[in-house]
């Protein structure tokens, strides 16, 4: 009986080694929107990744890969339209989703018009854009948001995860609860916010203090640098660090160590930088 039991067990054994080296199982879908007007696109997702690229196309290319996922009615389901020149993908996980521990992903891969309007969202993973421009939503619950090239009224949003970008131009509202933030770009309102991570930003020459600016972190460190001509009133303040400043500020009210009120140049719309904990760096390009 303990021969038997010992075999049983190596069975097991041989069994359990043959499903983990077994490769994931891979699935993929494609599909071409054709667009002829202005595109909008919505894509949500649960777990997995997006990735928009920007070109001449009139089509909306969009392309789904999986590994360790099978795509079908009783698994991962695709449900998309299209509207006129609206089209909407949003990939649905079955409620019960098991992982016996093999490698998982799912990418959804666009290919579209470089002047669109978006919304894109993931519970659980990166969203990356490149070469876009419109009026754009980037949300992640768990991820990474990474834009490039990105043009006209941006909000990105992470609630877990680090946000970077260069080559703005427009407007900007980026907010990530707990990551570090890394930014560069001409604007024209810039609103940023980290609730646990520095915050890095450059707002290259052109830059207009159109409507009043906010950059704060609970919890870090914020260095942001500005053009000499920029035009602002600045209002600084750090709870726990120093401030540091390398434009000219024409000073007002008093000044502290953890303060710093005044005008850049001829003044204007609020600049207002904060931090709960860390040190803030004022420079000039």
């Amino acid at each position: 009986m303990i021969r038997s039991f010992l075999a049983g067990l190596a069975l097991t054994g041989i069994a359990a080694l043959t499903l983990a080296a077994s490769p994931a199982r891979a699935d993929e879908w494609s599909k071409s929107y054709p667009i002829n007007g202005r595109a909008n696109l919505t894509v949500s997702t649960g777990d997995g990744d997006v990735i928009v690229t920007g070109s001449n196309k009139t089509t909306i290319d969009a392309r789904v890969t999986t590994a360790g996922y099978k795509l079908g009615p009783n698994d991962v389901q695709i449900v998309e339209s299209q509207n006129g020149n609206s089209v909407s993908i949003e990939i649905k996980f079955p409620h019960m989703n098991w992982n016996w521990g093999g490698h998982r992903n799912l990418k959804v891969e666009l290919q579209v018009p470089s002047d669109l309007d978006m919304n894109l969202r993931t519970s659980d993973g990166n969203i990356t854009a490149d070469n876009v421009a419109g009026s754009m939503s980037f949300d992640s619950g768990d991820g990474n948001v990474v834009a490039t090239k990105v043009h006209g009224t941006v909000k990105m949003h992470t609630g877990d995860g680090n946000m970077s970008g260069t080559g703005f131009d427009g407007s900007l509202e980026a907010a990530t609860g707990d990551g570090n933030v890394h930014i560069e770009g001409r604007f024209d309102t810039l609103d940023v916010k980290s609730g646990d991570g520095n915050i890095d930003a450059q707002a290259n020459s052109g830059s207009k203090v159109v409507s009043n600016w906010n950059v704060h972190s609970g919890d870090g460190r914020i260095t942001l640098r500005v053009p000499g001509d920029l035009n602002a009133n600045l209002d600084v303040h750090t709870g726990d660090g120093s401030i540091s400043a390398d434009v000219p500020v024409t000073v007002s009210g008093t000044i502290s160590h953890q303060s710093l009120r005044g005008k850049l140049n001829a003044g204007g719309g609020t600049l207002a930088v904060s931090t709960g904990d860390g040190s803030i760096h004022i420079e000039k390009i």
